[in-house]
């Protein structure tokens, strides 16, 4: 099979830098009210935001800007004595809560489009005196957009952020997801969460929403490893890990990210390991899940099926130590329902 060669795509703080230079430059050139709009290019990345129209306005009147309706601060540009006010428009989001990039009470524009925005218009006005002007960025949809992120959890309001840190999206990287991890878990230690519980899967959610609050707890995805990594980095100090059988025999297995196209469960392996330590000899020819291994066990002993569970457990939790060292995370089995 020839392989398909993957696109790259730009963050949406890439092409707001774009429009607003677009902007601009067509205000400098009819000191008129001027609007460029793009669209956020397709990529082979997961990312929500993929296709989305983003639309930059400048004016010398805020009147003629349409605002997210939650009154916020701009984010102000000051060379020489130009200035521009950057305003949360329709669909871009105002952040309420502390702990994350942008600080309470302005638009949900992280730092690096804003240092892009920054060099564009001191570049551009350089040769300019006594400009005043007001801005938006705004995201058609942008608060539809907004539901499929966790940007109302962490107190990002009205529709989505300007993200970008290299500006380029590496196809199938998923760096978009690992990036709003990232975001959670900064908020969630900011905000004085010393235990973290990440969860894969909707029914590791329900569980941990039965005894946590939504602030410090963080659906993972497949990340096990970036998730924890992200952590660790973070000086989070403890992590609960919470998911079903089939994904934490994967990690106990060394599997990285959980996901399928990341490869499958080696069940000769599981069936030598259950062996060795249970002393039971699964018949891994006629059962093809680790599901089904569990219910030809429950059939044999109770006992035996939480030995089997515990087998897996403490084995995910001696690979996760294998990977990290200095931060104290606990794999815990849906099956067993052990959540302190």
């Amino acid at each position: 099979m020839e392989n398909k060669e993957l696109k790259k795509g730009y963050t949406t703080g890439v092409f707001t830098s774009l429009a607003f230079k677009s902007a601009l430059e067509a205000y400098l050139v009819s000191s008129e009210t001027s609007t460029a709009i793009t669209h956020k290019n397709d990529n082979d990345d997961l990312d929500v935001t993929k296709g989305c129209e983003i639309i930059v306005k400048i004016s010398v009147n805020c009147a003629d800007l349409e605002l997210n309706p939650l009154s916020h601060e701009p984010h102000i540009f000051i060379s020489g004595s130009n200035k521009v006010a950057i305003y949360a428009g329709l669909g871009v989001g105002v952040v309420t809560k502390k702990g994350l990039k942008t600080a309470p009470n302005f638009p949900a524009i992280n730092p690096r489009p804003r240092e892009a925005m920054e060099d564009i218009f001191k570049s551009l006005t350089q040769n300019s005196t006594n400009l005043n002007m007001y801005c938006s960025v705004s995201v058609t949809n942008g608060q539809e957009i907004a539901k499929s992120t966790a940007n109302a959890k962490v107190g990002v309001l009205g529709g989505i952020s300007i993200l970008g840190t290299k500006g380029i999206v590496k196809p199938i990287s998923s760096s978009a997801y690992i990036d709003s991890v990232a975001t959670e878990i900064l908020f969630a230690k900011s905000n004085a969460y010393e235990l973290l519980v990440f969860t894969l899967g909707n029914s590791a959610l329900k569980v941990a929403q039965e005894k946590y609050d939504e602030e410090q707890i963080i659906e993972i995805g497949n990340f096990v490893y970036d998730s924890i990594k992200i952590a660790q980095e973070t000086k989070v100090k403890k992590v609960l890990f919470l998911c079903g059988i089939g994904k934490m025999t994967k990690v106990y297995q060394g599997f990285k990210n959980t996901h399928n196209r990341f490869g499958s469960i080696d069940f000769i392996n599981l069936q030598k390991d259950i062996n060795d330590e249970l002393d039971y000899e699964v018949d891994i020819e006629s059962t093809k899940t680790v599901k089904g291994i569990s219910l030809e066990i429950e059939k044999v002993d109770n006992k035996l099926l939480n030995d089997f569970y515990t087998m897996i457990t403490n084995k995910a939790n001696e690979q996760i130590k294998v990977w990290f060292d200095g931060i104290e995370v606990d794999a815990v089995m849906l099956e067993q329902r052990e959540v302190n």
